[in-house]
């Protein structure tokens, strides 16, 4: 019954939600207000109004989050302007919030609103953390990230009928690389034996992989894609779509990005090595050898 509200809740407002020129994302008030069952724009307004005011209360510009839309709509054999407003995120945050709670369609839009607003807060508090970050720093960030998304993109693979897992991941490479597979790439880097990739990788080709992996696992998903070949096809397709789209965008493709001087691994062992004036390490190193 939650899962159920929860996929209420989301799809009666992404449904509504507009995406403008600049790819900013916004909601009409007339749209909201159908979707909160309300039935009459007098008091949907004033429950705006209210929203502008607690606006201004937090100082921010209720221009921003409030602008008007002016419409012209049929009334009969004529036309007549209409009001409206391109909301933000913010704006319906707001405007739910000062809404009649004991409606349900209020409670869930506290409930979603809340939610987004709060992502997109995270996000760009990350965004501006991961600005700050040296080259290296991001590399060791991204790298943890893929690591996951690896994880969970391997079982996704496992649970259609993956078995071949190194051609199922080379068929999401040669997508990306232009026909290149992990060996190929490696061999270009330059790496010694066995030396993982990932490790040697830039943050910018660390990104497009994350991007590869990532829509990857989404595609079998949400195509219900079944058996090996099926899903390597649709690992190399991911692949190609990626590399397709950073051409498009007049980015560096991910063959031509420089191979970092140092290894994620060699890193990671100077990082540690500064722990303890080097005990921590020497300390790991040791049991890694009994074990």
């Amino acid at each position: 019954m939650e899962e159920k509200i929860q996929k209420y809740q989301e799809n009666i407002f992404e449904s509504i939600k507009h995406i403008d020129e600049d790819g900013v994302e916004y909601w009409e008030a007339r749209e909201l207000m159908k979707a909160l069952k309300y039935t009459k724009w007098e008091n949907f307004n004033k429950t705006i109004e209210k929203a502008k005011i607690s606006c201004i209360s937090s100082k921010y510009n209720v221009e921003d989050h409030f602008p008007d839309l002016r419409k012209i709509v049929k009334a009969g054999a004529t036309t007549k302007p209409i009001c409206d407003y391109k909301l933000s995120r913010y704006a319906c945050y707001l405007i739910v919030q000062n809404g009649d709670s004991r409606k349900i369609e209020i409670a869930l839009g506290q409930t979603y609103f809340a939610i987004q607003t709060r992502k997109a807060e995270l996000t760009e508090e990350y965004l501006k953390e991961y600005d700050n970050l040296s080259e290296d720093e991001k590399r060791l960030r991204k790298r943890k990230v893929i690591k996951k998304n690896n994880y969970d993109l391997n079982r996704t693979a496992r649970d259609v009928g993956v078995k071949n897992f190194g051609e199922f991941h080379n068929a999401g490479y040669k997508g990306l690389y232009n026909g290149e597979t992990a060996d190929d790439i490696a061999k270009r880097k330059g790496l010694r034996y066995r030396e993982e990739i990932l490790d040697n990788m830039c943050s910018d080709e660390l990104i497009a992989n994350e991007f590869r992996i990532m829509l990857a696992k989404q595609k079998i998903q949400n195509e219900n894609i079944k058996g090996e070949k099926s899903a390597s096809d649709a690992h190399h397709k991911v692949g190609a779509i990626v590399r397709n789209s950073i051409k498009e965008a007049g980015g560096t493709m991910p063959e031509d990005l420089p191979t970092p001087k140092k290894s994620l691994k060699e890193l990671e062992k100077k990082e540690l090595k500064k722990i303890n004036g080097g005990s921590t390490y020497l300390y790991l190193t040791k049991i890694k050898a009994i074990n």
